[in-house]
């Protein structure tokens, strides 16, 4: 029999969630979203049974989560957080790739509680990201620094944005407005994301820029290190745009009164900007990661570094974004359906990589769809 898996949340990296879940007939999928051209991208495919359903309904909601074995959360990030509690509060495990700004320990006396299994920022930053440092961090006994650079990009940058969102745009808002954190000589401190911008050269795609962003949540709390920090790449003069509409006040949510009527700058920047960052048809995107963890094992000076550089899947048309992502959380579902990985509690990823059995599982199908890691120990 099937395992039943309830999605929730069906954009583009939803979308590749369920088709990678029902591929072999391994899993049913029960696709829930409240826009139904959401649910028309999937309509047909085998194993998966579409539902037109707002979170916000508490009944039906709750009905197909306990008729589920799993639950896959993959909402936009301001729903994130009380879908993670409403499904841990139904006592159903549950894999989180949702970058809500509310801490997940917050849930994890309520998931131990219930006996739930509670995966969560299990993408690539965070995700798979913190996996990788997890795994070298099981082998340290001191940890010096962790620097982590990610970005998800078009392949071929075009002004004026030198940018399309491979992921909701909503969030990508966010990662220029809330305040990054960041650990530095052995203190946390949090800076504004765009005060300072540095250059970087990547092999393979070319100049660009690295803003600090507020990937390492829960590393902050869960690795004890000396200096550590997530930077996120865009291409040249994106930044500067960004900078120029948050100070203008477009990404404000408090509504101003023109003409008598009240709309939130958001809004109109959703309304307007937004769909400018979709990728059209036919363009093709690209994920790179670089994660470096110094620190001491044995008395002896030793360096991990891991590199991801992931291209568009032409032949099967998904996006580079799509795939890293998505295969990172099925990945994890399989963890916890196969019995791998079975504690109760909150899990962050590092977790996984600190579990050597996890940790392989994980990569081992993160290379059998070829999403490839290479890995340097100096």
């Amino acid at each position: 029999m099937s395992i039943k898996v309830l999605l929730l949340g069906c954009g583009l990296i939803g979308r590749e969630i369920a088709r990678d879940l029902t591929r072999n007939g391994e899993f049913l999928v029960i696709a829930l979203d409240k826009e139904s051209s959401n649910l028309n991208e999937l309509s047909g495919i085998a194993g998966i049974s579409p539902h037109l359903v707002n979170i916000n309904d508490r009944e039906p909601f709750a009905n197909l989560a306990l008729d589920c074995d799993i639950v896959v959360n993959a909402l936009p990030s301001f729903v994130g957080f009380s879908a993670l509690q409403s499904v841990i509060e139904l006592g159903r495990d549950i894999v989180d790739i949702s970058f809500f700004g509310e801490d997940p320990f917050s849930l994890d006396a309520l998931a131990k509680e219930r006996e739930v299994t509670a995966i969560v920022d299990c993408g690539v930053a965070p995700g798979l990201s913190h996996i990788l440092v997890g795994k070298a961090c099981s082998q340290l006994e001191v940890v010096k620094k962790i620097r982590i650079y990610v970005g998800g990009l078009p392949r071929t940058p075009e002004p004026p944005w030198y940018y399309r969102a491979v992921f909701s745009p909503i969030d990508v808002i966010e990662e220029y407005l809330r305040p990054a954190r960041m650990i530095l000589n052995g203190h946390a401190i949090s800076v504004d994301p765009l005060d300072e911008v540095e250059r970087i050269e990547i092999d393979g795609i070319g100049n660009l820029e690295a803003f600090t962003s507020d990937g390492l949540r829960t590393l902050l709390t869960t690795i004890k290190a000396e200096e550590m920090l997530e930077k996120t790449l865009r291409y040249p003069g994106h930044l500067s745009m960004m900078r120029a509409l948050r100070d203008a006040g477009l990404f404000g949510h408090e509504p101003p009164l023109v003409n008598g009527k009240e709309v939130p700058p958001i809004d109109v920047l959703a309304q307007l900007v937004f769909p400018k960052w979709k990728l059209q048809e036919g363009e093709e995107d690209l994920t790179f990661l670089r994660v470096i963890v110094d620190g001491i094992q044995r008395g002896k000076s030793k360096l991990f570094t891991f590199e991801l550089l992931d291209r568009y899947d032409t032949e099967n048309n998904v996006t580079s974004m799509a795939r890293t992502t998505a295969y990172t959380a099925t990945s994890a579902v399989r963890l916890i359906t196969n019995g791998i990985y079975s504690e109760s509690g909150v899990c962050p990823p590092e977790y996984l990589g600190m579990h050597p059995p996890s940790c392989e599982a994980i990569l081992s199908f993160l290379r059998e769809r070829n999403v490839l890691i290479r890995e340097c120990v100096e």
